[in-house]
């Protein structure tokens, strides 16, 4: 005996919807895998850059001193120099917002203000 409930285009959704569920939580699953096993990879990679370098020059005082500078950006400030980059490019782009400025200036705030105390007396007199 066939049921024919299981075989409706609703059951179909349903078996798709399941599989994608499935295959999310796979993806999920693989992804921390992933992360667990090659978290220690992070700190080898500091040497990238200066690898990099001695291999595009052929200079080991270049590569040296990449490294080196890298090193001590990171011990003064606390930060990395990509890091340290990001940060200013960001203050760079709060104070070039001209249009954030103006709406938060008190110069603003009382021309707007007088602006609706006249529109508010034009508003009584025409009704009058």
């Amino acid at each position: 005996m066939k049921i024919s409930v299981l075989s409706s285009t609703l059951s179909c959704i349903s078996k798709c919807i399941r599989f994608a569920v499935a295959m999310i939580n796979k993806k999920i699953i693989v992804g921390l895998f992933l992360l667990s096993f090659l978290g220690a990879c992070a700190s080898p990679t500091a040497m990238l850059g200066p690898v990099y370098s001695f291999s595009s020059t052929g200079s080991i005082y270049h590569a040296g001193l990449s490294y080196g500078s890298n090193e001590l950006i990171t011990k003064h400030t606390g930060k990395t120099p990509f890091e340290n980059i990001k940060e200013i490019s960001i203050k760079d782009q709060d104070d070039n917002n001209i249009r954030k400025k103006t709406l938060e200036s008190d110069d603003f705030y009382n021309l707007v203000k007088n602006k609706i105390k006249v529109t508010g007396s034009l508003i009584k007199n025409s009704t009058q």
